[in-house]
């Protein structure tokens, strides 16, 4: 009898979170297929994060340091640290990995590129990271300077190349401004970029990104394509931070990350959705949520919510808002949601419009995120996207033709 109520769990309950099949292979996995050719006979250095593993989970620093054509000799640390161990925004330390007694170099904190002492006894740079498709996120700023330094010491370059979890086709936001570059808008790409990292350091490299260019190889994948989301990788999803804790929550990070440099609401950071919220104690969550749902946002729908965050933004307080849900993400413009928040929160609330109540401090950050201060003093005017959308898309599509010179996937 117990085997049969097993046997009917499982049949009507699959555990296809734990049990999908991998459709795709990753950069590593390849490498591996193809013995490690590339790094044979070189002197290697990994920049790596807990996200680097192959299809059976396993860190690409134990598969680099055991094989046995390999010569791994030392280890560079992003944001977060080669094995997860370093807090969101914290500066990383140069130590000694304790597994491999590789020593480990920090590149997020007082350096953010690789010295000529770092690189020394260096052949080839090898990156393997699993990003999140944003330009934001510091990952692609770590790739993108390496590949200076690696280019300006004669070393070589290689990309171990993942999905793109949001997929390979959404391309949304503006360019970056000479005045606002910065780690987290390193290089004058769209906030939404719709490239891998494989293909995403190709552009870099041969359109005049970077200020030497790069003896680049990319590691390709094998039967990923450009619609996929990550979910339809059938690969584990590794956090690629504390607060990306699932694929999805990729998706919503250009969803309220922008705004959510202003700790102005709270986004969910703190709470158990993650970037997928807008809150605060004296929001109207059935207003909110009417205003936003009558724009008629394609693919999108705002539901009411009701929360008291555990820590961050709001904590511990009683806050309503309104909940994101993506009902047609092929549709869904992201980034321009909270825009949209920002706008109808100014119609409900004029007292409470945000660039007259968020700190003054954080509106440097925020221009940095944006890619522009233009952003920032636009909306103010009139708290409206439209006075910003044509900024916010206007280069997307020669950007969108310039890229697919890069695409190494359909």
């Amino acid at each position: 009898m117990k085997n049969i109520i097993i046997t009917l769990l499982v049949l009507c309950f699959p555990l296809t979170g734990f049990a999908q099949k991998i459709t795709i292979s990753t950069g590593i996995e390849v490498l591996k297929e193809q013995n490690f050719k590339v790094l044979e006979g070189k002197r290697v250095g990994l920049i790596t994060n807990p996200t680097g593993v192959d299809n059976k989970m396993k860190s690409t620093i134990d598969i680099l340091h055991e094989a046995p054509n390999v010569n791994l000799v030392a280890l560079f640390a992003p944001e977060h640290g080669v094995r997860g161990d370093a807090h969101a925004g914290d500066d990383v330390e140069n130590m000694v990995d304790p597994k491999t007694n590789l020593p480990v170099y920090s590149l997020h904190g007082k350096t953010k590129v690789p010295t000529d002492e770092m690189l020394k006894g260096i052949d080839v740079l090898v990156y393997d990271i699993q990003d999140i498709g944003c330009r934001s996120f510091t990952y692609i700023s770590t790739m993108g300077l390496a590949m200076e330094k690696a280019a300006e010491k004669g070393v070589e370059f290689v990309v171990l190349d993942r999905p793109n979890p949001l997929g390979g086709l959404k391309v949304e936001g503006g360019l970056v401004d000479d005045g606002v570059v910065s780690f987290v808008s390193q290089f004058k790409i769209p906030y939404v970029y719709g490239l891998t990292c494989g293909e995403l350091a190709a552009l870099l490299n041969e359109e005049g990104l970077l200020k030497h260019k790069a003896k680049l190889h990319v590691v390709k994948m094998k039967k990923w394509k450009r619609k996929m989301r990550y979910e339809d990788t059938g690969l584990q999803w590794i956090p690629s931070s504390p607060h990306i804790p699932q694929p999805i929550s990729a998706a919503f990070y250009p969803v309220s990350g922008i705004l959510g440099e202003l700790g102005y609401l709270s986004i969910g950071v703190g709470y158990t959705i993650p970037f997928q919220m807008f809150a605060a104690e004296w929001l109207n969550a059935e207003a909110l949520a009417g205003n936003l749902n009558r724009l008629n946002l394609p693919g999108i729908y705002f539901r009411p919510i009701y929360l008291k965050p555990f820590y961050s933004v709001g904590q511990g307080k009683h806050l309503q808002g309104v909940q994101v849900h993506l009902m047609d993400y092929e549709k869904a413009r992201l980034s321009e949601i909270q825009f949209y928040v920002m706008q109808e929160i100014a119609v409900l609330h004029p007292d409470k419009a945000v660039f007259g109540n968020a700190d003054e401090k954080r509106y440097r950050m925020f221009d940095q995120v944006t890619g522009s201060s233009f952003v920032r003093t636009e909306f103010a005017k009139n708290n409206r996207f439209d006075d910003i959308k044509e900024f916010w898309y206007g280069k997307t599509d020669d950007f969108r033709k310039t890229s697919k010179k890069y695409y190494l996937y359909k």
